[in-house]
């Protein structure tokens, strides 16, 4: 009975040294908002918002940001790291199954709450119209607030220049007939 409760004493032992360890040597996370960061290698940082804490470029609710000039110069290479992060969520391949999100393939200019077999949360069917470059931008700078009750989870971008480069991946790189800019 003793070698039990001591070998119980000594993995917890064990694991609270684990855990500092890997405090110390990789920090602990922070939690700053509703949803979750996922860190992908190489990717910028600092590109993402919480509630209450929107940024300088970011879009005020009564003023939207208009995406259209970052779009023409967006950077395509920058799109395709921080869509890195989506694609813990999202499938962007033709034809492939929805993931915990719907797949993003030709999502620029589809029918908001259109990919089927996914079940879109009463938000996200109330909100209607279709996914131009602004409504894009629009959403992925603060989901919740703009379809509050999404699923979705992602806190958002603050900057335009994200924003316009993952837009531009997306229509560029997941399209059968990416849309022009206007």
């Amino acid at each position: 009975m003793i070698q039990i409760a001591g070998a119980v004493v000594f993995a917890v032992v064990i694991t609270l040294i684990t855990v500092s360890a890997a405090d110390i040597f990789y920090g602990k996370p922070e939690q700053t908002g509703r949803g979750y960061t996922v860190d992908v290698a190489g990717t910028p940082a600092a590109t993402t918002t919480t509630e209450g804490s929107m940024g300088e470029h970011s879009h005020d609710m009564g003023k939207p940001v208009d995406i259209t000039p970052y779009l023409a110069k967006a950077d395509l290479k920058l799109g395709a790291q921080i869509i890195k992060r989506c694609q813990a969520c999202h499938n962007f391949e033709k034809d492939k199954p929805n993931s915990v999100g719907p797949n993003q393939y030709g999502l620029v200019g589809r029918k908001v709450a259109s990919v089927a077999g996914f079940d879109y949360s009463d938000g996200m069917k109330k909100k209607g119209g279709a996914w131009t470059f602004q409504a894009i931008s629009d959403f992925l700078t603060a989901p919740a607030s703009v379809v509050p009750g999404t699923k979705m989870g992602f806190p958002g971008l603050t900057r335009p220049e994200d924003r316009a480069a993952v837009i531009m991946y997306i229509n560029q790189t997941f399209s059968d007939k990416p849309l022009p800019v206007k």
